[in-house]
C-alpha cells in the first residue's frame, strides 16, 4: 500500500518537471536560438529593416511613410506612397485597411477625392488602383512601377531635373515579383525618394 502511495507523488513530481523543460525549451531556447540566427545570418531584417540617409534613420524598409506637408499635403518634389487607413496613416500600432465595402459611400469618395488630386497634381492618364486605394494592412511601403511611373514629370519639375533622369531611376528600383511571378513589379517609395534627394540639379 505505501508503495502505491509513494507512486502518485513521485509520477506528479516527474510529470511537473517534463512540463517545466518543455516551457524553458519552448520558450526561452527557442527564442534564444531563433534570435541568434536572425541576428548572424539576416541582420538587417531581424532589427527592423532601418533604412538610414545621411548618419541618422529615416525609417523601414518595411512600413511605408507619408511625404505631406503638416496639413496633409502632397509634396510635389517627392514621389508619394500609397494611401494608408493604419490610424492617421502607416500607424504600426493600428494596421489595418479601412474594413469598407466595395460600395461603401464613404470609401467611394475617398477614392475620387484621390483621383481628383491625383489628376490635378500629375494631369491626366490612367490611374493605377494602388494610387487610390489602401493595402490591407495600411504600412505597404511599395507602390507599383505603374504609379511610380506616372509621377514621374510632376517631380521632375518641382525639382527641376530632366524627366528622362528620373524616369531612369525609378526603373533602377523597381523590384521584379516574388518568385519572378508572385504579384507585379514594385517600387519601394522610401529608397526612392532617398536617392532622388541625392540627385544634383541635373539629375547627377
Amino acid at each position: 500500500m505505501s508503495s502505491v502511495l509513494t507512486r502518485g507523488p513521485v509520477r506528479t513530481i516527474t510529470v511537473a518537471l517534463r512540463l517545466l523543460v518543455l516551457t524553458v525549451v519552448a520558450t526561452i531556447l527557442y527564442t534564444a536560438v531563433v534570435t541568434v540566427v536572425g541576428q548572424l545570418a539576416l541582420p538587417t531584417q531581424a532589427n527592423g529593416s532601418f533604412v538610414t540617409s545621411g548618419g541618422r534613420t529615416v525609417g523601414s524598409a518595411l512600413i511605408g511613410q507619408s511625404f505631406t506637408d503638416r496639413k496633409g499635403n502632397a509634396l510635389p518634389q517627392w514621389f508619394q506612397s500609397r494611401p494608408s487607413a493604419a490610424g492617421a496613416g502607416y500607424d504600426g500600432g493600428a494596421s489595418g485597411g479601412s474594413n469598407l465595402g466595395p460600395d461603401n459611400p464613404a470609401l467611394l469618395k475617398a477614392i475620387e477625392a484621390r483621383k481628383a488630386a491625383i489628376l490635378k497634381s500629375d494631369g491626366p492618364g490612367a490611374i493605377p488602383a494602388d494610387a487610390v486605394t489602401a493595402s490591407g494592412s495600411g504600412l505597404d511601403p511599395h507602390i507599383s512601377e505603374a504609379y511610380a511611373l506616372r509621377q514621374v514629370a510632376r517631380v521632375a519639375t518641382a525639382r527641376g531635373i530632366p524627366a528622362a533622369r528620373v524616369r531612369a531611376l525609378v526603373e533602377r528600383f523597381v523590384q521584379a515579383p516574388d518568385l519572378g511571378f508572385l504579384g507585379q513589379p514594385t517600387v519601394n517609395v522610401l529608397r526612392l525618394d532617398i536617392a532622388l534627394a541625392g540627385m544634383g540639379k541635373h539629375g547627377e
